[in-house]
């Protein structure tokens, strides 16, 4: 068996003194085992299963520049008892934090040993090249150590990353046979390939108790969030194919692209329905007679077209990842390589570092149950945010995925910092693109303090409630952070009063009379709009104090891209109607904050106007509601954060209006709204909108204090 031991600089010893015809016999024996096992491991690619069982390639250790030398022999029993893995295991339960005593992650690399049944001589796994790779790159990290005693992690030098080729009654008695095992307390084990045939489940078959298992199979009942670390399958077909520069969306030939192959029947059903139907859209691949995983043929027999895998990918904007035999597969690299937008439709995969990856940047997941829909999901997407979701393909890849090496400091970096909190990166700092990109802007990733001088401008969408009109610009015109005041007048049967007639203020006052009457006017981004603030409000809301208001700024320049408002609603699942229900009632919880009283960056006006997905747009001003869920629905999908509201005020109804006035008064307005969810969800492909119970409020307010020491005194209770 060939070993690696150069790379980890132990002391090996051998555990049996043989008289030396016995040792020429074994040195001869060693080398025909070696070169069997590295004759065999190539070919771990069961091209029955096409794909399922992705192969390892072997590599001759002189390739790798690395010396041979004996490593110690273990002898071993087959475990007899199945444990598998804890379960309940979490961050607080199993790590035992008390051995990262120094102020970054140290992890321990065990010597390379030869684990053999003590009856048959089988081997209880074999180094591959790929796990060998892994081991190189912890130990020329920052984060090795050579000293155990100092280590915070172990990592066995045994090779568990494909379950196909291990054996999986040896490889638990081997990891209990590591002096520091302790039952896995701080160990981690890299698994690519979890499961074996038939069943092929996302957990890895093998007695590993508490120990941390960095994974490429995880599915949302195997994963532990917060412990294990979801990590890319990785293919040996990125390196091994001549990749040419990488075409731009507008470039590409295709729609979406399809090539993974063994597809789950169902599945294959409606994509190739689907082709049949988009034969201009949508080129779909399986593989060659031959069965050369380096290259895919076009699905016509009597036309049948070879082409380079995976260099064909770059012929789409969007390349297709469905549900196979495993969860994880090597398709997702070879998609991000190419710069292809992966449309995932694998309901609950745990995609690669997903703790730290915003993947709603960077690609599009779609249900399975709903897979018939994808390419009009896919024909709503402008053609802006193509680009910049393909931009941000490529920036992650040459970041997180384009080596093993880089796939394991990556992996290591997310326990560091969950270890070592202070020292974690932002989500911004984790999914920015480079500043020398032409990327579009976003707003996730605006400065973490807006600038006060600025100020905000209060759009006031009206149609002919003059009276409350005139009291609202009152009221606002006394808020100091307020800027300038622009009104939305939104009749066209009717011109707005003269702008003499309007209340005498100090600060600038626009009216601009839109041409239609549209709920969606509030969020044109209207050139008027000088602060990066804008206060979306209501002619009716003027129970705000000014120093409601005030507040209400100073908490939106802390959190930037939020919505960030007063009045709140949640969205609740019903099981009777198998529906989303929309609630107004007064909860602990929060989902949406109405935009009839709302800061929101000037951004999402953008967003909104112009990269709404879908026919939502349309949809809000054809009946007249629902323009505030979309706005909410627009954010979260971005940011996957919660709005936040401000302040204990919960009654919004304006008393001086009646009833009629208001189109929240009819019946069908609260029907409209559930259904507006609903409808909404379906268009995302899930459910962005974030529920949390949270409300911000000045620190001082309802302190037993002096008035004087508060800065925010007028703040309403209801």
């Amino acid at each position: 068996m060939n070993k690696y031991t150069s790379l980890l600089g132990a002391e090996q010893r051998s555990k049996t003194m043989y008289h030396p015809k016995e040792q020429i016999l074994n040195i001869l024996t060693y080398i025909l085992l070696l070169i069997v096992a590295v004759c065999a491991t190539v070919l771990l690619c069961d091209l029955s299963s096409q794909r399922d069982g992705f192969f390892y390639s072997k590599k001759d250790s002189a390739v790798l520049d690395l010396s041979i030398s004996h490593t110690q022999e273990v002898l071993l029993r087959p475990d007899t008892e199945h444990r598998g893995q804890n379960v309940n295991c979490t961050f607080w339960d199993c790590l035992n934090i008390y051995k990262c005593e120094h102020d970054t992650l140290k992890v321990y690399i065990y010597p390379l040993q030869e684990f053999v049944d003590e009856k048959t001589d089988k081997v209880a796994s074999t180094l591959s090249s790929e796990y060998f790779q892994i081991l190189e790159a912890v130990h020329k990290s920052r984060y090795y150590t050579s000293n155990p005693n100092e280590a915070c992690l172990f990592l066995p030098s045994l090779d568990l990353l494909n379950q196909d080729v291990f054996d999986k009654h040896l490889a638990g008695p081997a990891l209990a046979s590591l002096n520091f095992w302790d039952r896995g307390e701080n160990h981690l084990i890299f698994n690519m390939l979890p499961g074996s045939a038939p069943n092929y489940n996302s957990i890895l078959d093998v007695n590993i108790d508490n120990a941390i298992v960095l994974g490429g199979g995880f599915d949302s009942w195997t994963y532990r969030p917060g412990f294990d670390v979801s990590i890319p399958v990785w293919s040996p077909l990125v390196h091994q194919t001549n990749l040419l520069p990488i075409h731009a969306a507008a470039h590409r030939k295709y729609l979406l692209v399809s090539a993974q192959l063994n597809l789950l029947p169902q599945n294959l059903r409606t994509l190739t329905d689907l082709t049949a139907k988009n034969t201009e859209q949508i080129l779909m691949l399986g593989l060659c007679d031959n069965k050369d995983l380096k290259s895919r043929c076009t699905l016509a027999k009597p036309n049948q077209k070879r082409l380079e895998y995976p260099r064909v990918l770059g012929r789409g904007k969007f390349c297709f990842l469905g549900r196979s035999l495993r969860v994880g597969q090597p398709d997702l690299v070879e998609i991000m390589s190419q710069g292809c937008i992966p449309v995932i439709a694998i309901d609950n995969y745990v995609l690669p570092f997903e703790d730290v990856i915003d993947w709603s940047l960077t690609a599009v997941r779609v249900r399975e149950s709903e897979l018939h829909s994808v390419m009009r999901k896919l024909e709503a997407i402008s053609n802006v945010k193509v680009v910049e979701m393909q931009k941000q393909v490529q920036w992650l890849y040459s970041n997180y995925f384009k080596d093993l090496k880089t796939m394991t400091i990556t992996a290591l970096e997310i326990l560091e910092s969950r270890i070592f909190p202070l020292l974690a990166r932002s989500s911004r700092q984790w999914n920015v693109v480079n500043k020398n990109s032409h990327s579009t802007f976003n707003p996730l990733f605006l400065t973490s303090l807006a600038p006060k001088s600025q100020g905000f401008t209060a759009v006031i969408l009206t149609y002919d409630r003059v009276e409350s009109l005139f009291l609202l610009i009152q009221k606002l015109a006394v808020v100091p952070s307020l800027q300038s005041i622009l009104v939305i007048w939104n009749n066209q049967k009717k011109m707005p009063p003269h702008l003499s007639t309007f209340p005498t203020i100090s600060k600038p006052l626009k009216i601009i009379q839109t041409r239609e009457n549209k709920l969606s006017n509030r969020f044109y981004p209207y050139p008027e709009i000088e602060t990066e603030a804008i206060l979306t409000i209501d002619d009716d809301i003027i129970m705000l104090t000014s120093d409601e208001l005030d507040f209400g700024y100073e908490v939106w320049r802390e959190f930037p891209d939020h919505i960030v408002g007063f009045p709140s609603r949640i969205h609740v699942w019903d099981n009777a109607t198998m529906r989303w229900h929309y609630e107004s009632e007064w909860t602990n919880q929060i989902s949406m904050v109405l935009t009839g009283a709302a800061f929101h960056h000037k951004y999402w006006s953008h967003m909104y106007t112009y990269a709404m997905p879908g026919d939502i747009k349309h949809w809000v001003d054809d009946h007249m509601n629902c323009e505030d869920i979309a706005m909410n629905f627009l954010v979260a999908n971005i940011t996957n954060n919660p709005p936040i509201k401000v302040t204990p005020r919960k009654k919004f109804k304006c008393p001086e209006c009646t009833n009629t006035e208001m189109l929240s008064a009819d019946l069908n307005h609260m029907r409209e709204r559930s259904a507006c969810i609903d409808r909404f969800s379906k268009i995302y492909g899930r459910m962005p909108l974030r529920t949390v119970e949270f409300r911000a409020d000045p620190v001082l307010f309802r302190d037993n204090f002096p008035d004087k020491l508060k800065r925010y005194n007028d703040i309403g209770s209801l």
